[in-house]
């Protein structure tokens, strides 16, 4: 059995922890509101900017004279996977949940014959995944958002993507992070960017259409007129919709990122203190059985004279 200061050194070493991880949960939980804020608040402009590009793209045919966002390169033979993680661990599986589902889109891609090339946005995900596939990364990004998060560093990844989209580094780009749900949950999603998908998703939490709404949906499509010409106007919007969508899943990546902390810490916080109940109990009884041992050798001493 230990001793009785070993077990007091034990607890005073699990209450330090315990106030390291609260200030921790507090830390997370303030900067989780603004994060959270800057999510939603990018959420309604990056949806309304894919559902216009989307019905400006299903007035025109997809042909080679259309720009390479949207018509792609006519192949499907080298994907790029940006991995988009945090720079920091203490977050419970927020970092681990992208990884895996990075694995599993590898797997996947190089089952169908396909190429896989890797763009890791934070040190964590560049730090899993390079102990497997260390060849196939082709850049990371560090830092992003450490000052707080601006469209400027977005638009750094985006550039590098456009980039290497002109020199012909890959066909099909998609986008792999975490989605803000709630401060509980984070969902992993996989997004593709490149080529543009035309079909815009249901919002999330949208309400069920009326039978009315769906015969008015159902009805004559709207002509559109542009001016200038819809490949100028595509050629314009797209790079900048690329940016957006990145910084928009930057965004989502950073709220649930101080919300997988402050959840974490948070139960490291509750397992400190069970820890050190427990802890204290077995002191108290300890200390009893010490007790106990001492007055018996005194009373046998006593005795014995």
């Amino acid at each position: 059995m230990p001793s009785l200061k070993e077990f007091r050194n034990r607890i005073a070493s699990v209450k330090s922890t315990r106030k390291i991880t609260s200030a921790m949960k507090m830390v997370a939980a303030s900067k989780l509101r603004r994060a959270q804020m800057q999510a939603e608040q990018s959420q309604p402009y990056a949806k309304r900017m894919a559902a216009m590009l989307a019905r400006l793209a299903s007035n025109i045919n997809i042909g080679a004279h259309l720009p390479v966002l949207i018509a792609g390169t006519g192949k499907a033979d080298v994907h790029l996977l940006v991995v988009v993680t945090s720079d920091r661990g203490l977050c419970g599986g927020f970092n681990g949940s992208i990884s895996r589902l990075a694995r599993q889109k590898i797997r996947e891609l190089r089952g169908e014959g396909k190429q896989v090339k890797l763009l890791c946005v934070g040190r964590k995900g560049r730090d899993a995944l390079k102990r497997e596939f260390a060849d196939d990364i082709v850049h990371s990004f560090e830092g992003l958002g450490r000052k707080g998060l601006a469209f400027d560093e977005a638009a750094q990844v985006s550039q590098y993507i456009l980039d290497l989209l002109d020199n012909g580094g890959f066909d099909v780009c998609t986008v792999l992070y975490n989605q803000f749900k709630s401060v509980i949950a984070q969902e992993p999603v996989a997004q593709q960017m490149i080529p543009l998908s035309v079909e815009t998703p249901a919002s999330e939490g949208a309400k069920e259409e009326t039978p009315a709404e769906t015969e008015e949906k159902s009805g004559p499509v709207a002509i559109y007129e542009f001016e200038p010409g819809e490949e100028e106007i595509l050629a314009s919007l797209l790079p900048r919709n690329l940016s957006v969508q990145i910084f928009r899943a930057l965004l989502d990546s950073a709220a649930g990122e101080q919300a997988a902390r402050m959840t974490a810490m948070d139960n490291a916080t509750r397992n400190a203190g069970d820890m050190i109940n427990s802890l204290t109990l077995r002191y108290n009884r300890a200390r009893q059985a010490y007790i106990t041992k001492e007055l018996i050798e005194i009373i046998s001493g006593a005795e014995a004279v």
